[in-house]
């Protein structure tokens, strides 16, 4: 990756600097240049406006000067479609990283460059605890600083021929009396996080949740956070389903019909994967009797590839 570095620092020896030209030859390098060629090849944007001095300010011959030095060989595939991809995680005893990336195709994401990518972006992640995923991918990349982490996605775009994206990233803090647990299905494709309130020893409880979640794909954690609209959308539905009948067995009717609506999309209201004679709620009580301390799921978290 240095040697990339080095070669484009030998092209800026070798052009002659426009600048001793005077300035009534040279055409103004406007910020809007700059992010144009960002977007165009995905090469960071210090990099991009020297391309651009390089280039006397015109586009196409600085996306030249970035291809001769072996940074924008991937420039037509930054827009291609990345329907594929595989969710990490990664933690330590305080944060929890989750990161997607994606591809093209299923095959380039079974590749191990691919895979040692998103493995180096959560292990850096980890450590840098990035406010967003804007500011992640200006970061000097761990093995190598004289590149940063969009430029070493950038390499790998090149090295496998197809458009790579680091989707998001998301670090979750944890909190020293809570408990995580976590469950990857389908070889990374879908991953749940759930962290559960009054114990720090209950990992494998929480991980059985996760393991409901990847199946049953709830909307909502509790009756409680299901929006004003959503109810009453579905109430509207259910309204028009029982016409003709006395108000009060109407009003009846759909207040069962709302209370089926949520006990489909709420997590602690489904009936329990592993024992369906119980729901999610009563399935942790258990565990409450069990252990002696009240437990509460508190969040979770279900990605999915492509979402």
């Amino acid at each position: 990756m240095k040697n990339l570095e080095m070669s484009f620092q030998m092209m800026k020896a070798k052009t002659k600097n426009p600048m001793n030209k005077g300035t009534s030859a040279m055409k103004e390098i406007t910020a809007d240049m700059i992010k144009a060629l960002r977007e165009r090849t995905g090469v960071a944007m210090g990099k991009c406006k020297e391309a651009l001095v390089l280039a006397e300010g015109d586009m196409e011959k600085a996306i030249d000067v970035l291809r001769k030095a072996g940074m924008a060989a991937a420039v037509k595939k930054e827009g291609r479609e990345t329907k594929e991809g595989m969710i990490l995680t990664a933690e330590n005893a305080h944060h929890l990283i989750l990161a997607e990336g994606n591809a093209e195709t299923d095959f380039v994401t079974q590749n191990d460059r691919f895979r040692h990518f998103l493995h180096d972006c959560v292990k850096q992640a980890l450590d840098t605890k990035p406010k967003s995923l804007a500011d992640f991918i200006q970061q000097p990349y761990f093995k190598d600083p004289s590149i940063t982490i969009d430029q070493y996605r950038n390499l790998v775009i090149q090295s496998l021929g197809e458009n790579i994206q680091l989707k998001r990233l998301e670090m979750i803090t944890k909190h020293e009396r809570n408990s995580y647990g976590t469950y990857s299905h389908m070889g990374g494709k879908l991953v749940v996080v759930v962290e559960i309130e009054g114990a720090n020893d209950q990992e494998s409880t929480a991980k059985e949740i996760a393991m409901h979640i990847a199946a049953e794909n709830p909307d909502y954690l509790k009756p409680e956070e299901v929006p004003v609209n959503v109810i009453a959308r579905e109430e509207e539905i259910a309204r028009s389903q029982v016409q003709g009948k006395p108000a009060n067995i109407v009003d009846k009717i759909v207040a069962g019909k709302i209370k089926a609506f949520t006990d489909q999309v709420c997590l602690i209201s489904q009936k329990y994967i592993k024992d369906n004679s119980l729901t999610v709620q009563q399935y942790l009580e258990t565990v409450t009797k069990k252990i002696g301390k009240p437990l509460s799921i508190r969040c979770f978290w279900r990605w999915k590839v492509g979402q």
